[in-house]
């Protein structure tokens, strides 16, 4: 299989070039450096042919938490991904050997802050907030593909749970330290999913049939308060400070700690469940056992 991947150098782009190198795939990065296919996502300029790949994968985007929410940065989050994604879709489209498929990347905050609500899946509706109308954004820029007869995917990631790098690379020092703790109140839930599964995701839904929106999250969500006393379990450390959210706010901005620790969201994987996929971490604990044991 022929594989073409955008964000290639990113978290989950790394392990699943790994992955389909490993299982004899020919992979080739869309990418703003030299090597692979060039292409400008902010200016929806790609220089080069998409002609004849089986699949692409699309994870490319601005970092969302990786600066200050400023007018300028919040723009570039949402034109990295929503120009970047048109132009892919309407670039695949057009060519003469479609892909058969074209998963791209969304996220679990397309659901808006939902507290502790019931569980919810992938005909639950859409929230109003920044995170959430940027997902509808994204994902709508996929129509083009979609139209063209390409079998498209929008995965809506949750919170990946890997060593290095994503949210957990951030917390473990303070944790290791002994100063880490839940950030309060501590009731709003973090749906997520491990890297390895995550990569095993994808791969299944490029192998397989599905189409549509896809939640790419573990089968047990689980409360910030619940997330942090499994991790200093398995870290064998105290839990008991609160997370200062007087000095996140300081460092980070107000309305990026709100939207990225304080609203949560409590996902199913109903259409990756009910198409048979397994899990190779159930539980918050089991995952992070797994994760901290390589």
């Amino acid at each position: 299989m022929r594989v073409l991947i955008s964000g290639a150098t990113g978290l989950i782009g790394t392990s699943l070039c790994r992955a389909l190198h490993a299982r004899g795939d020919e992979v080739v990065a869309l990418t703003r450096g030299e090597s692979g296919i060039h292409w400008e996502p902010l200016v929806g300029l790609i220089n080069g042919s998409v002609e004849d790949f089986d699949a692409v994968v699309h994870l490319a985007g601005a970092g969302i938490g990786d600066h200050r929410w400023t007018p300028e940065y919040k723009s570039e989050i949402k034109d990295s991904r929503v120009i970047g994604t048109e132009a892919l879709a309407m670039a695949l489209a057009a060519c003469d050997n479609k892909p058969s498929v074209f998963v791209s990347g969304s996220a679990v905050g397309y659901y808006g802050n939902r507290g502790r609500e019931e569980l919810l899946d992938e005909s639950s509706s859409p929230g109003d907030d920044f995170v959430a109308q940027l997902c509808r954004e994204w994902e709508a820029a996929t129509e083009p593909a979609s139209e063209a007869g390409i079998r498209t995917v929008r995965i809506r990631t949750g919170i990946v749970v890997a060593p290095k790098g994503g949210a957990l690379g951030r917390m473990l020092l303070p944790f290791k330290l002994g100063l880490g703790g839940k950030t309060m109140p501590g009731s709003q839930y973090m749906s997520w999913i491990t890297l390895t599964d995550e990569v095993r995701a994808i791969l299944h839904i490029i192998d397989g049939d599905l189409a549509g929106p896809v939640n790419l999250t573990g089968p047990h969500p689980c409360s910030n308060e619940i997330f942090t006393r499994a991790l200093g379990l398995v870290l064998h450390r105290p839990t008991k400070l609160h997370t200062p959210i007087f000095a996140l706010n300081a460092i980070m901005g107000k309305e990026l700690v709100e939207n990225l620790l304080l609203h949560g969201q409590r996902v199913f994987p109903k259409a990756l469940e009910a198409d048979g996929f397994e899990f190779s971490s159930n539980t918050i604990e089991e995952a992070l056992r797994s994760v901290l044991a390589k």
